[in-house]
């Protein structure tokens, strides 16, 4: 099997989670990953902690197959060595907004003068133009400007995804970005900006309703977890306490579960003829389908609509979630190592598979400033030279 990204050196100055994130995917599929962050840990190191000296999940996720050095780039002779860095990279990537970027040199202009067929992979919250690019940001930011928030809640009770969907949807579109840039250099030997923003993902990602918006200025409001255009499409109590959700979607798929509820003249109703209609109809379905599911056991409930081949699901824990045996056959967490767990740490691999170059975790997160001397040491300073840096806390 061959790395599809062998030989492509990325210089990662992300935090959080959507540049990280897109160098991680750019690592296993096999980039070399250099991660570079202040000599006292970035921020994103930290967060949701599970080892003792404060190591977040967050970065154990964000971070296999990375060498990790540390660096003041605003000090001068940190400046030089990220010149000498970007001088052996293929990209560079960094989530700040624009004027961060050019004060710390990492701007396409100052990137280019150093290489000139650099691929500067740029994540922000607002992107580069318009009155917001300067603005700081997080995923809830971006969902709660895409209309998303104010829909998946109840009118003046909005709700977010508890998960960060944008920022994770950022992350795989600025490394599909790259990998066209990569294609592009091939093809005509020039870098290139690749830009990725939180809003721009969030709307992407929330845009059929603004279209229906725009077009028939229907001026919905939030209904939590029932969808709005089909019907069933709910989150449904189960007599034992717990939950599952059902959607249908299709007449088929309707006519399916009415005969299943003995509600069959409801297939030849006018008022559920179509999506649309039962959307508009959803409040009624979804009383009869809550009805049922207070008669059955969860495992009842779902058993009756996998016969009736209506999909349906659990609503599960997390742990639960881990723990699924089609999830631990689909083999979609990797057992990683990291000092101070319990445990190896299940770090999921890019959701994507391919049959001859998949992507892979081969290494843990790097330890604070594990690779430094290393890397310095490549790029020609001397042992001297890297005491000195670290004197000045430049490194």
């Amino acid at each position: 099997m061959t790395d599809v990204l062998a030989g492509i050196r990325v210089l990662d100055f992300g935090r959080y989670i959507a540049g990280p994130y897109c160098a991680e995917i750019l690592a296993q599929f096999g980039a070399e990953v250099i991660r570079i962050e202040k000599p006292t840990g970035g921020e994103d190191r930290y967060t949701t902690p599970v080892t003792d000296d404060g190591t977040g999940a967050m970065f154990l996720q964000m971070n296999c197959n990375k060498r990790g050095i540390t660096l003041h780039p605003g000090k001068p002779e940190g400046r030089e060595i990220v010149r000498r860095l970007v001088g052996t990279a293929d990209v560079v990537l960094a989530n700040l907004v624009p004027a961060a970027l050019k004060r710390i040199g990492l701007d396409y202009e100052s990137l280019r003068s150093i290489k000139q067929d650099i691929i500067l992979t740029a994540v922000s919250t607002f992107g580069s133009v318009g009155p917001y690019s300067d603005r700081p940001g997080f995923d809830a930011v971006a969902q709660a400007m895409s209309g998303s928030v104010d829909m998946g809640g109840f009118p003046g009770q909005p709700m977010k995804s508890f998960a960060p969907y944008v920022d994770y949807g950022t992350g795989v579109f600025a490394a599909l970005g790259t990998f066209a840039a990569i294609m592009h250099r091939q093809q005509t030997g020039k870098g290139q900006i690749v830009e990725g923003a939180l809003l721009a993902t969030a709307l992407a990602f929330n845009n059929s309703p603004i279209i229906e918006q725009s077009l028939l200025q229907m001026n919905r409001v939030g209904s939590g977890n029932r969808a709005q255009h089909v019907a069933p499409s709910d989150i449904f109590k189960t007599r034992d306490g717990r939950a599952i959700v059902i959607q249908v979607v299709g007449n088929p798929l309707f006519e399916r579960w009415a005969k299943l509820l003995g509600v069959e003249d409801w297939i030849e109703d006018p008022r559920f003829s179509s999506d649309a209609s039962r959307g508009d109809n959803g409040v009624l379905i979804s009383q009869r389908a809550a009805a049922w599911c207070a008669e059955r056991t969860q495992d009842q409930a779902l058993a009756e609509l996998e016969a009736a081949r209506v999909p349906a699901g659990p609503v599960v824990t997390v742990q639960e979630a881990q723990d699924d045996p089609h999830v631990q056959a689909m083999g979609l967490f990797n057992p990683v190592e990291f000092p101070g767990l319990a445990h190896p740490a299940p770090v999921a691999s890019a959701p994507v598979q391919l049959s001859e170059s998949p992507p892979k975790i081969t290494s843990q997160p790097p330890l604070l400033g594990e690779h430094t001397d290393v890397v310095l040491a490549e790029l020609g300073y001397s042992k001297s030279d890297v005491a000195e840096f670290r004197r000045k806390r430049v490194i």
